[in-house]
């Protein structure tokens, strides 16, 4: 049983897994929080151009 242990901490395959698996998921959270953040300013955008249209009448053009 200690020589299966020992050969398992002696390999590092899956320390590699590991930090794929940690760096991954780092992107993906902050694509997350970018996408979250985006959506946001493209809806304050989308808002502030709607009033503005909606404030003007068509001969200001």
């Amino acid at each position: 049983m200690r020589r299966i242990i020992k050969r398992l901490i002696s390999r590092e395959e899956g320390a590699v897994t590991v930090d794929w698996v940690v760096l991954s998921a780092a992107v993906v959270g902050l694509l997350g929080v970018g996408y979250g953040m985006m959506r946001t300013a493209a809806t304050d955008l989308a808002d502030t151009t709607e009033a503005y249209m909606g404030s003007t009448r068509p001969d200001d053009f």
